[in-house]
């Protein structure tokens, strides 16, 4: 029951980086969430996250990363690629399809470009390679009320920039009480990967990218842009692009066939 799923850590330098992994495949599916992984990490999700990706359970083992438990001041998309990719090797996974979402989708393009061998397939959701206005207006808000310990404000600024109005509608009733769950005693997690963001730039190493690789965006994404996604497939050689209308930056939540489709390009 449950898919097989468990907790697990790995020791990296001085700290350690919690995981979970479920499923009974053979293929070994890397999932890299985005940046709540700052707020909290994977650590006693093991279930819930299996039941969210149950449908990758029968053909993969799946498992889900976060950063390091602790992080230096400057820690960028690239070290946690690094990072990644020692975890990797720790484990005995020699290669895997790769699914990066946001900021996860930034480390998971580090992981390519700098380990390919470890890489099979390459799934990128609303992510970016560079910078661009609306990002950098968005995360620098973010860190703003981060710094301010505004946990409110941050959890409804970030919903209200990822998700369609349809849903708002739905969940804005919910409001009041996200000030009261998930507040992390410290923000400095959140600030450091928030920061890396907002300095990742992969765009001019794109090339360097030999992988399939699937680039998924939502046409009203507020966070970083429905071109970013364009600009990802542009530039790397063997990759498909799929743009979902109506949807933001929440399209792995929103969209009923997000899964099917990732796995229907996993599989071809």
């Amino acid at each position: 029951m449950f898919w097989r799923a468990k907790s697990g850590s790995v020791g990296i330098d001085d700290t350690d980086m919690d995981y979970i992994s479920f499923g009974k495949g053979n293929d070994i599916l890397i999932i890299l969430p985005g940046l709540g992984d700052g707020l909290t990490t994977v650590k006693g999700m093991a279930i819930p996250m299996a039941m969210i990706y149950r449908l990758y359970a029968k053909d993969y083992k799946v498992y889900v990363f976060s950063r390091k438990n602790h992080l230096n001041e400057g820690y960028s998309t690239r070290d946690m690629a690094k990072d990644q990719a020692t975890a990797m090797k720790i484990l005995g996974i020699t290669k895997a399809k790769v699914l990066g979402v946001s900021q996860g989708g930034m480390i998971a393009q580090y992981l390519a470009i700098d380990y390919p061998d470890l890489v099979d397939k390459l799934v990128l959701t609303v992510t970016l390679s560079k910078q661009n206005s609306g990002v950098q207006a968005v995360i620098t808000n973010m860190i703003k009320l981060a710094e301010q310990g505004n946990h409110k404000g941050l959890m409804i600024d970030t919903a209200e920039k990822s998700y369609s109005e349809n849903y708002l509608k739905k969940y804005r009733l919910l409001y009041p009480l996200l000030g009261r769950i998930g507040k992390p005693k410290s923000y400095n997690r959140f600030l450091i990967q928030a920061t890396s963001c907002v300095q990742h730039n992969t765009y001019e190493k794109l090339g360097n990218i030999v992988c399939p690789t699937l680039v998924i965006g939502g046409d009203d994404d507020k966070i970083v842009g429905v071109a970013a996604s364009i600009e990802l497939a542009d530039k790397i050689k063997d990759s498909e692009l799929f743009i979902y209308k109506g949807l933001g930056h929440a399209v792995y939540e929103e969209a009923k066939d997000f899964n099917k489709r990732v796995i229907s390009f996993l599989n071809r």
